[in-house]
């Protein structure tokens, strides 16, 4: 077949290795090049760099939308399929009808549950159970087109989010070529149990020691490594990396041990902290010489 693939991030790496061994990938589009590190340099994104790896075609259009040259552009390209893998544009009508078998999204959840940018962490900070991976066709709306191929990942209780990133990516890529082989028939989404994921802000990591301690924990292993799970201590902002919800009681914030704080329901137990400018360490050897003052 002939496919234009679009996505930008790691997790969107092992779907385009995939299909371009196994189909004539005619372009790939990513988003545009970003300043990173300490130089600010421009910085191709990872399927950017992967695609220039592989000799194909780039194309980072800043903007779809409502690009009209863009559109045709695409359109020329007489794919039969586009694959969509957190590209991080919204697709118009015109793109999302150009290809013969339409637009395929590869999306990192089991759908309807956890539509939207973040759903990787959104399983993560809620709990849940099982997550997986959905192969739909797109149409306008976010997330909700039919379905082509789902499956299932069980959660263990202490996954993070980079362990179900990497799972949820090799998944996909497999998927997404099953379903260009088989061409299954595409159902609904059921109405019930929609639930979504927007994008996260670096204020979705800043840990409330009012709520339970269950729940701070959840938050560190979702936010971990982006966009970073934190609190205040004085004046500083410590970076929490790793963390375990334990029995324990007091006022949310109180230090019932050096590494121990009270929380709304139990406590957290600090096992992995950062102190600005610096790298992360165990708990015990940042704390030898670094007290934590009260933290509310």
């Amino acid at each position: 077949m002939r496919v234009i693939f679009m996505g930008s991030p790691e997790f969107s790496v092992p779907a385009l290795r995939a299909l371009a061994a196994a189909h004539e990938v005619v372009a790939v589009y990513a988003q545009s090049p970003k300043p990173a590190g300490r130089g600010q340099r421009e910085t191709p994104c990872p399927v950017h760099r992967a695609a220039l790896e592989l000799g194909l075609a780039v194309r980072t259009p800043a903007r779809v939308k409502r690009d009209t040259a863009e559109h045709a552009a695409f359109a020329a390209l007489n794919a039969d399929v586009a694959v969509v893998a957190a590209y991080g544009l919204i697709l118009p009508p015109a793109m999302l009808e150009a290809p013969r078998l339409g637009c395929l999204n590869i999306h990192a959840s089991l759908l309807p549950r956890c539509r939207g940018a973040a759903p990787i962490h959104a399983a993560v900070l809620h709990g849940d159970a099982q997550s997986g991976i959905t192969i739909m066709r797109m149409e306008e709306g976010l997330d909700t087109g039919p379905m082509l191929l789902r499956e299932a990942v069980e959660l263990h209780p202490r996954i993070t989010t980079p362990e179900l990133h990497d799972a949820l990516s090799e998944i996909g890529a497999r998927l997404i070529l099953r379903a260009l082989v088989e061409q299954p028939v595409s159902v609904p989404q059921p109405e019930a149990g929609v639930t979504y994921a927007p994008k996260l802000a670096k204020a979705d990591g800043a840990l409330d020691w009012h709520e339970p301690a269950c729940s701070l924990e959840r938050r560190v292993r979702a936010m971990t490594p982006w966009p970073g799970a934190y609190f205040t201590a004085g004046d500083e902002q410590i970076r929490l990396h790793e963390a375990r919800a334990e029995a324990g009681q007091g006022a949310p914030g109180a230090l019932l041990a050096p590494d121990l704080v009270a929380c709304g329901e139990g406590a957290l137990r600090l096992l992995r902290l950062q102190r600005p400018g610096r790298a992360a360490m165990p708990a015990d050897t940042l704390l030898r010489g670094f007290n934590l003052p009260a933290l509310l």
